[in-house]
């Protein structure tokens, strides 16, 4: 018999945990889920699931990760041709997570990644309200993509944002009152709401009183095994661009980053928190979910033009020379030739970094005599 080596036996108790968690969640509900029986489940005891996972919350939120992350997507051959039939196919794709007849109600919760009763603390409402931002940023450039070639092509994040409130809240629907509503009558909708006028326009007051981004001439050793949650490749964090390290609770600054950005940019999003089992778990849990719709809708090409990295290690963070990140940080550096050439830190940190003055525009001219 071959002998597990460490890791190996830690995966294998964390799959037995994740599974007994699920038919526990799926039979009894988040509210009525025991720890202990779990631990039943599993053949474990308590300790080792704690080991795992520090609490019931932080558990249920891997299972809902688990779920997401092991549905099957497939690439679309073409983009859609237009923001409204991106939003018919968005829309459908989503709406296949409504639960199905003859689900329990505790399996349908489940399969609808309901987080209600999960999030009962006023940080976790802070939090999701940020990453629904982040989403609606995430459809409204991929809705972007959608538009014809002009000379400046409209904002479509408040459209975005519009529906997904309308599919969340088909979702609360089918969770309190199972088989209410027609989900192809949703999925219209969305695709007609793609007509309406929103005025959509993008000016927050704060950026013109945000401070300068200090220049700079820093080496650094950017980390080279992180990958990029939207496209799913390794992200190339030495490239020239912008790289904006956003807490929790400041999700909502990466579209100064995106909007701010010179014409060639890379513009990175490293997503840090200083509590990675339960806020970390529920931004990868709501990103991998939307990101997972948009793979099944957008060809690689039309993905958001958004490098997005969940630093739950802090790994950029220190590399860049931030220590102790937590859910209210927000830093930015502008990376050219491989260097860090312009800082800047608080409300605007990724605006100021993205604007920031091109180092050879810095540089004194020599004289020629």
């Amino acid at each position: 018999m071959v002998r597990l080596t460490r890791a190996q036996q830690q995966e294998r108790t964390r799959a037995s945990v994740l599974a007994a968690a699920r038919e526990e969640f799926t039979e009894h509900g988040y509210a009525l889920a025991k720890v202990d029986r779990i631990a039943e489940r599993a053949e474990l005891t308590r300790g080792a699931v704690y080991s795992n996972f520090p609490s019931k919350r932080a558990l249920y939120l891997a299972v809902l990760i688990d779920l997401v992350e092991n549905t099957a997507t497939a690439a679309p051959a073409a983009s859609p041709s237009s923001p409204a039939d991106a939003l018919g196919r968005f829309a459908r794709t989503w709406l296949e997570r409504l639960p199905l007849v003859g689900d329990t109600a505790s399996g349908g919760r489940l399969q609808l990644r309901s987080l209600v009763g999960v999030l009962d603390d006023e940080r976790g409402r802070t939090v999701l309200a940020q990453v629904a931002r982040l989403e609606a940023l995430l459809l409204g450039a991929a809705l972007e993509s959608c538009e014809p070639p002009r000379a400046e092509s409209p904002r479509r994040v408040r459209l975005a944002a519009l529906v997904l409130t309308l599919l969340d809240g088909s979702g609360h629907l089918a969770e309190a009152a199972p088989g209410s509503g027609d989900p192809f009558d949703v999925a219209r909708a969305c695709q007609h709401l793609a007509g309406i006028g929103l005025a959509d326009t993008w000016a927050p007051p704060h950026l013109p009183s945000v401070a300068p981004a200090q220049p700079c001439e820093d080496t650094w050793a950017p980390p080279t095994d992180l990958a990029d949650r939207i496209s799913g490749v390794r992200v190339d964090l030495g490239a020239d661009g912008v790289i904006a390290v956003l807490g929790a609770g400041r999700l909502a600054a990466a579209e100064e980053a995106l909007r701010s950005a010179r014409p060639g940019d890379q513009v990175t999003v490293a997503a840090v928190t200083s509590d990675p089992a339960e806020t970390g778990r529920l931004v990868r849990l709501r990103v991998s979910d939307l990101v997972g719709c948009l793979r099944r809708v957008f060809a690689e090409g039309a993905l958001p033009p958004l490098r997005l990295v969940l630093d739950d290690h802090a790994t950029v963070a220190s590399a860049l020379g931030l220590p102790a990140p937590d859910d209210e940080t927000e830093t930015a550096v502008r990376v050219e030739r491989g260097k860090i050439v312009a800082r800047a830190h608080g409300r605007g940190a990724a605006h100021a970094a993205a604007t920031a003055e091109a180092a050879g525009a810095r540089r004194p001219r020599k004289s020629r005599s």
